[in-house]
Formats: structure tokens, sequence, C-alpha cells
């Protein structure tokens, strides 16, 4: 049996291709185990649950826009984090350290490097993360949706989204998704759309972030609008069974999440995430007519009525053609083979 690190985190995109790699790890019949940080919402994923065989949270915060003695202290974070991280890698008897990225990976990914431990990297984004670009060279493999060198180029989802998918013909509910956090333009341009989308006979179902969950409410109940209405749900899947498109942001494993489930999207790109890496993301299905993108300026009306009238059908056929439901399987096989 071998014992498996998967660092990383912070958001859940992260956390999710995490997820999906620990499985792979225990269908093996080997031994997963998590180091993610304090901050973020690797605690809300995996304290106590049964994903991993052991969990481990370090006192780290993110580095990336932090200034002065900010910034020093997080690094500061990191290195003390770093050598509590090879102490759980030398005790555990790890064979391979899988980053899957974010700031929660840092301390772990560079215990790897100093202890000699194998480093394999998995970059979510089609722009590569600032530190995902600093490690690479260190690491082993590195894997990505994105890269044609990559030696699995298919992206982890969970094996449920696979299973459920379906083709889409016509639109009888639009689901809106903001993130976990929620997305301030995607949930005003719901509440504009929700008239519209009701005069045609849509349903609406939209996650809004727990913080809007009640001002959201609200502003259905005014406009006397039946919205099935989430702040988070920890059970995405199964609202993507239920809906015929989407309208998204384009965090990586959102997008590969839709994708998996052949469900057509708008993709509305958050314009400040890193080097633009959302729209890269959303670019690179809707570039051979697997999905949409609008920049949020330009998110209007019409350009959902557009979608909605483009060609559903034809969008989720060629989504559930793209296949790849063993994508976790296939990295962690391949990384288990270099780690013999």
């Amino acid at each position: 049996m071998k014992t498996f690190i998967v660092t990383g985190g912070g958001t859940g995109g992260h956390l999710a291709i995490a997820r999906a790699l620990a499985a792979a790890i225990k269908a093996r019949g080997d031994r997963a185990v998590f180091i993610g940080s304090t901050a973020g919402q690797d605690r809300r994923w995996f304290d106590g649950t049964p994903d991993f065989d052991r969990t481990f949270f370090l006192s780290t915060t993110g580095v990336v826009n932090r200034r002065g003695w900010r910034k020093a202290a997080a690094l500061w974070r990191v290195a003390a984090a770093a050598v509590s991280a090879r102490a759980i890698l030398r005790e555990s008897g790890a064979c391979g350290v899988i980053s899957v990225g974010g700031f929660s990976a840092a301390p772990a990914a560079f215990a790897a490097v100093m202890s000699g431990v194998p480093l394999f990297i998995h970059e979510q984004n089609a722009v590569a993360g600032r530190l995902n670009r600093l490690l690479r060279p260190r690491a082993r493999l590195f894997f990505s949706a994105y890269d044609d060198a990559s030696p699995v180029k298919d992206y982890p989802v969970a094996k449920r989204l696979f299973d459920t998918a379906r083709l889409r013909t016509k639109v009888e509910t639009v689901i809106f998704l903001g993130g976990s956090q929620g997305a301030r333009a995607i949930n005003a341009f719901a509440l504009e759309a929700a008239p519209m989308l009701r005069e045609r006979g849509i349903s609406i179902i939209h996650q809004c972030g727990e913080a809007a969950l009640e001002a959201t409410q609200a502003a259905y109940e005014a406009l006397g609008i039946d919205a099935e209405v989430y702040g988070f749900t920890d059970d995405l899947p199964a609202l993507l069974e239920r809906a015929d498109a989407a309208v998204s942001r384009a965090g990586a494993s959102t997008l590969w999440e839709l994708a998996a489930n052949g469900l057509p999207t708008l993709f509305v790109p958050y314009p400040y995430a890193a080097g633009d890496h959302q729209y890269y993301n959303a670019q690179h299905l809707a570039e051979h007519g697997l999905g949409a993108v609008v920049r949020e300026e330009a998110l209007t009306l019409s350009a959902l009525e557009t979608f909605l009238d483009g060609g559903i059908e034809t969008m989720s056929r060629g989504l559930m053609a793209l296949g790849g439901d063993d994508a976790a399987a296939r990295i962690v096989e391949t990384i288990a083979k270099e780690c013999r």
C-alpha cells in the first residue's frame, strides 16, 4: 500500500480536484493524505469527512497581492508550515506529493522538493498559477487539460457528473452559478433575466452565495417569481442534473463539471482573475462550439437569448462526446508508475 499526499486548496476549484484524486487513490487500495490550510475552504471540505485517510491543516495564507510586512509575514508562515509538512511526509512514508495548486499547496510542495519526494502538479487553468509556474521545473510530471505535453489531458471530475449526464434538447430550466462566494454581476443579471425567462416558461435555479441569499430570495419574491435559490450547496451535481442550460463563471473545476454533465453554458469570466485565466478557460470550449463566452460588461438579455436559441442540443452532444470520465484514475495510475 502506497501513501500519496494531496495538497492544495483555498477555493472550491482546487478542492474539487483534490477530492476526485483522493477517490481514485483509495479505489486503488492506497492511502490518501491531505495537507491544506487553516485559511480558505479546506477545513469545510475535508475536516472530518471520509475523503482522506488523514488530514492536516497548516497555518498559511495567500502571498500574492500582499505588500510589505504582510507579504513577509505570509512568506514566513509558508516557510514554517513547510517544516511541518516535511515532518508529515517523513512520518507518513509518502511516495509522492500531488499539488492541485492554490496557496494551500505551497508548504507541502516545497517540502517535497526539499525532501526529495517526487512532486506532481495538476494545473487546473488555461493560464498557470504563479506557484505552479515556479515549481514546474522541479516536478516529476505536470498535468493540465490545456497542455498538449500533459501525460493525461482530461480533467479530473467526480464520476457522478458523467454518470448523470444527459443530452439537452430544449431549455426548461436555467441555472445561474456565481461560485461558492457568489458573483454580484451574475446575481443582478439573473434577476434582470427572470421576467423574460418566465415568459418563455423557463424555471430558475440560482446559487447566489451565502452573503446574498436573503436579498436574492426577497428580490425574486418581489418579482413574483418562484425561483429555487441557494446560498451554497455541497451537492452541486444534483442541481446540474436538473438544469438544461447554465450561466456561470469559468473557474476550471466548475467549467469541466458542467462539461462532464453535458450542460451547455454561457460563461461569464471573472474579470479580475489572475492572468484573465477564466476567459481563456471558457475560450477553450467556445472555440470548439461547446459553449459560449461573454465578458461581464456585455452580459445582456440579448446575449442570453442568442445563447438559448443557438444550438443547445449541438453543444450538449459535443460535450458528452468529450468523455474522460476516468481522468482522475489515469492521473493517479500514471503517478503510481513514477513512484515505483
